[in-house]
């Protein structure tokens, strides 16, 4: 899984099925790719990295930012809220 690439779709606010058809790659490839299932060749990397206005080899690390790193607080926070029973 590449959770960085996760947050930066989040951050561009980019669904996986218009990412797939902006890149011409099919929903199920580029799914399997986000989940890390599916290696990306560098071509696809870079267009991608492109696409989100991000360095490449950051997106596809495969170990997320360290826990307190600013951008990644207001994630792991909404998404405690949601897990830990509804909304606030």
């Amino acid at each position: 899984m590449y959770p960085n690439l996760k947050l930066q779709m989040w951050k561009c606010g980019m669904r996986q099925n218009r990412m797939a058809k902006i890149l011409g790659i099919h929903e199920t490839v580029f799914s399997r790719i986000v989940n890390g299932f599916r290696t990306p060749t560098e071509s696809t990397r870079l267009r991608i990295a492109a696409l989100l206005q991000s360095d490449a080899e950051w997106l596809f690390a495969e170990e997320p930012q360290a826990a307190g790193s600013p951008d990644l607080e207001p994630v792991l926070d909404a998404n405690s809220r949601l897990f830990a029973g509804g909304r606030r």
